[in-house]
Parts: C-alpha cells; sequence; structure tokens
C-alpha cells in the first residue's frame, strides 16, 4: 500500500453542498456538508446519485464505496 491508498478522507472529494461552497476546510463530517436544505449531490453527476446509483449522502460518500475518491488523492 502505497501513501495516497492509506491517506482517506472521511467524505468522498466529489460530494457537493451548497454549504460546501463556504467550507474554509476540507469537510470531515456530515455537519461540515449539510445545510437546512438538506441537499447534496455529486461532482461526477451533477445528481443526487452517484455514478455507481446510490445516493449521495455524507452517510454514504465515503471508503469503501465503489466511486469514491480521497480528497488527498
Amino acid at each position: 500500500m502505497n501513501d495516497a491508498e492509506s491517506l482517506q478522507s472521511p467524505l468522498c472529494r466529489n460530494l457537493r453542498s451548497k454549504k460546501y461552497f463556504f467550507l474554509e476546510a476540507l469537510p470531515m463530517s456530515a455537519a461540515d456538508m449539510i445545510d437546512l436544505s438538506n441537499h447534496c449531490w455529486c461532482r461526477c453527476t451533477q445528481q443526487v446519485v452517484g455514478p455507481d446509483g446510490d445516493r449521495a449522502r455524507p452517510e454514504v460518500c465515503g471508503p469503501g464505496r465503489p466511486c469514491y475518491e480521497s480528497h488527498f488523492a
């Protein structure tokens, strides 16, 4: 395993929300992403589902998901 593989952010780098654009640091939890609208989307698909067809949500967009990409990659 190389260094890039061992460094994984808790959320996928393609997960987006309105709140994301106001962050001053990498999002590390669902609270960093979710605002009162409770709306997230995938940057790859521009939809509320990711490339694997599952919902784009902080709870599921993390290591282990087939389409996950670390912020550190």
